[in-house]
This record gives structure tokens, sequence and C-alpha cells, in this order.
């Protein structure tokens, strides 16, 4: 199944949605967290070879989901124009797909999802709001920034994360469609993230969301613009958000760190894809050591507390690790954790992988406690 932009939502609601987790919420730092196999989201889901070499430490759901990935054969994205890349098969339609094959029953969703259209500078964006059916009163507001480099993906692809944090936040989430390289570069992206997140403070009330609880949430390149609205909310003084949740966010430009090196050629993120991404958003590699880029370098004082996630088998890993560092050393508050066995773009993928599960509750549970 590839990128269509006719796929309705309404399939994607279906089947690429979440599932609770009775986790504990104990707040650790640079943790790794262990969970037990739920046999009953992922029965007879077994890998049909061994451990890839990038990644002898794969657990066996997370190994299914890249063997249905890998076995689309569609080529590598670094070596495709964007338009081709975004055709390409994605993480989200390998667990859809197992879900399909493996008759794995699917809940109901606890959403109500609407589209919005908002001027930004220089055009139009798409947001997705989804709204928990069983709410009263004015409920926390989060809004959520998908990955994809930068370059691809959609709201779609990353539906199943941004749900799941309405239902067990019982939040309202703003899925943001900001446009995407390199149709639109640097600093396009960022300037769209942060025009949301303004829409969102001014229409708060209107939505039926309490003005005065807004968080910011991202997966990867979506983590690295949910860091900078906080940023810029700071800067141009205007209300910062109570929280910030970063899942394997970029974070810096440097592509010769241990994690680099060691998941050089894991999948589905590798080192030659953040090349190529890097190379279609920016103008020059100059600003790749920019602070919106380089989130390491920028001023991290006085930003909200921030929970981060990372995967043990991601480049981006220790992207996480640093900017975690870097926000304790400006005073920030700050709990992380890691998940062993897991690639990059595991946290959407609950219905299938138990260590996503676990990651959808943790930070769910630090987004209820900053809400408080």
């Amino acid at each position: 199944m590839k990128i269509n932009p006719l796929k309705t939502s309404a399939l994607l609601l279906t089947v690429a949605v979440s599932l609770y987790s009775c986790t504990s919420g104990t707040k650790t730092t640079t943790t790794t967290d262990s969970t037990v196999k739920d046999s009953t989201i992922n029965a007879g889901l077994k890998p049909t070879g061994p451990a890839p070499e990038w990644g002898k430490t794969i657990k066996p759901e997370m190994q299914t989901v890249i063997e249905k990935l890998s076995s689309y054969g569609d080529k590598p994205l670094e070596t495709l124009s964007a338009v081709d890349a975004r055709k390409n098969h994605t993480p989200t339609d390998a667990v859809m797909d197992l879900v399909k094959q493996n008759n794995i029953t699917v809940p109901a969703a606890k959403v109500d999802t609407m589209g919005k259209d908002i001027a930004v500078k220089g055009g139009n964006i798409h947001l997705r709001i989804y709204t928990p059916k069983a709410s009263n009163g004015a409920l926390p507001l989060i809004v959520y920034y998908h990955g994809g480099g930068f370059v691809i993906a959609n709201l779609d692809v990353y539906n199943a994360s941004a749900q799941a944090l309405a239902e067990q936040v019982g939040a309202i989430v703003i899925s943001v469609a900001y446009r995407l390289a390199p149709e639109n570069k640097f600093p396009t992206a960022h300037n769209d993230a942060f025009a949301a997140y303004e829409w969102a403070i001014k229409n708060a009330v209107d939505l039926k969301a309490d003005p005065a609880k807004i968080a910011v949430v991202g997966e990867s390149a979506g983590g690295n613009l949910a860091a900078n609205v906080s940023i810029m909310a700071r800067d141009k003084h205007i209300m910062v958000p109570v929280h910030q949740v970063l899942v394997y966010p970029i974070a810096q430009a440097n592509m010769d760190t241990e994690s680099y090196k060691n998941y050089e050629k894991a999948k589905p993120l590798n080192k030659a894809m953040m090349g190529w991404f890097t190379e279609k958003y920016l103008n020059t590699m100059i600003e790749a050591q920019d602070p919106k880029i380089s989130l390491v370098n920028a001023n991290l004082k006085g930003l909200p507390s921030t929970t981060i996630i990372t995967a043990e088998i991601d480049p981006l890993h220790d992207d996480g690790v640093m900017l975690a560092d870097k926000l304790k050393a400006a005073g920030v508050k700050v709990d992380s954790k890691n998940y062993e066995g897991v690639t990059h773009e595991f946290f959407g993928m609950a219905i299938l992988v138990p260590e996503a599960k676990a990651a959808q509750a943790y930070a769910a549970e630090q987004l209820k406690a900053a809400f408080k």
C-alpha cells in the first residue's frame, strides 16, 4: 500500500489505532524500559528470518514489521526524488497489512476527527483535529507534529500516534500538515509549525479546550519542530507550552555519533536517508548548524518540562540523549526513556509492538501529570 492522497482517513482511523497500556508511571531518566509481551495483541507474529546484521537485539514483533516493510521491494529512498519517495511504502503500511493478514481485532476509535485549513505566510496548511468522544468540560490541547525528515509522510502515516495521544491523555490533538521540502525549503516547516501553535492558542476556547493547558508533541523531524515551537514561543513572549514530548527528535547535525555508526544501515531509517533529508530541506548544508536544526546549539533555558523517548536501534538515538543532557544543563526538567529492541518509527505501532504500547502510555502519563 503506497502513500496516496486519496486514501481516506477513515480507513486509517479504523485500522492504525493504538491500544492502551497499564504500565506504571514511574519517572526515570535515560533508562531502558522492558515490557512483557502481550499475546493478546500480537499472537502469531513471528519473524521469518534471523535478526538483521544492523539490529541483532531487535524484538520479534519489531522485526516482523521490518520484514513486512522490506517485502514490498521499494527502491532505497535516498536514490529517489522526493515525489517518488513519497510513493514508497511506509512502516504504517506494514503495520496495517500485518493487522489485516493476522486478523487482529482493532478497537473502535474513541475520537471524532475534523479537518481545518489555516492561512500561513505564503500559503495554507491543513490541520486534523482529534476530539475524544466522551468529553466533558474544557480538555487539554496537544499540538502534534509528524515525522518524515521534513520531506515525506503525512497525517495519515502518523494517525496512530495522534489518535493514541487523544485517547490516552483525554486531550484534543491538533495534527499539523506543515509544508514539505524540497518544494518548501528551510525554515518553512518550522514557521508553519509555529503558526499552527499560535492558531491553537487563539482558537482553544472555540475547540472547547483549556487555553492554559497546551502541550506540544513531535516525532523525529516533528520532535525537532515541537522543540522549536517552545523556543519560538519563549522568544516571542507568548504562552510557552506546559510540556513537550520529543520522540527520537532530530537534534544535531553530526552524523558520526555512536548511534549513527552502529545503525548506519538500519531500517526504516539509516544514515544515507538522513543525509538525503538534510539536503532536500536545507538551502545550503551550512544551515545544518543553525540552532533550529542543531537544537543542541540552541538557547534552551526557560523551556517547558520535557519528555524524551528514544529507540535503541536508531541512528537518532544519540540525538535524543544529547538533547536531554543539554536541556538538563539549561535547567529544564527532563524525563526520558530508551526502548530496547525497537527501531525508529516504533512509537505508533502499539497494536503490534509492546514497546510502542508502553511508550505511548509513558508519554500519556507525562502529559497528564503536566496538565494537572
